[in-house]
């Protein structure tokens, strides 16, 4: 079976509160655990209200403490917004509570806007020290060295699997020069998705972690028993993202029966074009629909976002993409 792994967010539901939240991205590890899902990534967020995974690696331990051997990781950490050896105590200590089963994506951007920024006591330009920062990361979760006079504690000799990720071609070409496993936010940024993985095929360099290339691709699926159902919960994902399109975030809305009443032409283009990457239906929909990513892009694996009101049809949905794709 093609791996399939998780991304979660924690998305706070009207009516619902962020302590569910984290509770049902839990409960979410739980079942895909059993359904055979290989990983479950967060992603770092800031100053959004219907997301609750900002404090990544607590999240992480919530959801690792829950589960048994489902991989359990960041999808991503930004980076600039934190000291490198912060990160690999951080991670070097869930790697040492929950042994072989925690990765650390990286990305570059700071997943907020730039008023949070300031109240993160960050400064933008550190993006441009993204690669050099990584090698320093890397270099804290390896063997610790006689010359070396600051340890991580934990984290040294942890050798947490680093991945970085990107939606843009930067990140591509890092991947490839430091022979790091690559992910692509083709989830909601998909334009750039053939071209960066051409560019992180062609020049990857083999390393100590990685002898090969190695391309997870994001996607969303909203799988149902029927064509109808699945288009019908797939609103509450639309609606999200024309809102993010006008500015105006919020808590996730529960389905309705036509999106059309709800986004402009405008909005419903600049979303659709986000969304691009989604695969909407039943069972067999669903599996033709990610049996032609698969071989468009010649991903070793697919992330899957499964964003939909109902948590019970949530894990319903995830259940039925594991059946299509067995």
């Amino acid at each position: 079976m093609m791996p399939l792994s998780i991304l979660e967010l924690g998305r706070v539901r009207q009516g619902a509160d962020r302590r569910t939240a984290l509770n049902e991205a839990r409960a979410l590890a739980q079942h895909a655990e059993q359904l055979g899902y290989g990983r479950i990534w967060v992603a770092e967020h800031h100053n959004s209200v219907g997301v609750t995974t900002a404090a990544t690696s607590i999240v992480i331990a919530h959801i690792a403490a829950g589960t048994t051997k489902i991989r359990v990781g960041a999808g991503g950490i930004m980076l600039p917004n934190h000291a490198p050896y912060i990160i690999a105590e951080q991670f070097g200590t869930l790697e040492a509570l929950f042994p072989g089963r925690i990765d650390l994506g990286l990305g570059r951007a700071p997943g907020t806007d730039q008023l949070t920024l300031r109240a993160l006591r960050r400064d933008p330009s550190n993006a441009e020290n993204f690669p050099q920062d990584v090698q320093e990361l890397q270099a804290f979760l390896g063997p610790k060295t006689a010359d070396q006079s600051i340890e991580a504690v934990p984290g040294s000799g942890s050798n947490v699997p680093i991945w970085i990720l990107g939606s843009s071609l930067f990140g591509a070409q890092l991947a490839a020069n430091l022979g790091l496993p690559y992910g692509f936010a083709s989830h909601f940024a998909p334009k750039a998705l053939d071209q960066a993985l051409e560019i992180y095929r062609t020049n990857f360099q083999p390393s100590a972690q990685l002898d090969k290339p190695y391309a997870i691709v994001g996607v969303n699926v909203v799988a149902a028993d029927t064509d109808e159902e699945a288009r019908y919960l797939a609103t509450s994902q639309q609606m999200s993202f024309a809102d993010l399109v006008r500015g105006t975030r919020g808590l996730m809305k529960p389905p309705i029966e036509n999106i059309e009443t709800y986004w402009s032409p405008q909005e419903k283009s600049h979303a659709g074009q986000m969304l691009a990457c989604s695969v909407i239906g039943s069972r067999e929909t669903v599996r033709n629909g990610l049996l032609n990513l698969i071989e468009k892009t010649q991903a070793d694996e697919l992330m899957i976002v499964s964003d939909i009101f109902d948590p019970v049809k949530r894990l319903r949905s995830i259940e039925i993409t594991a059946q299509a794709m067995a």
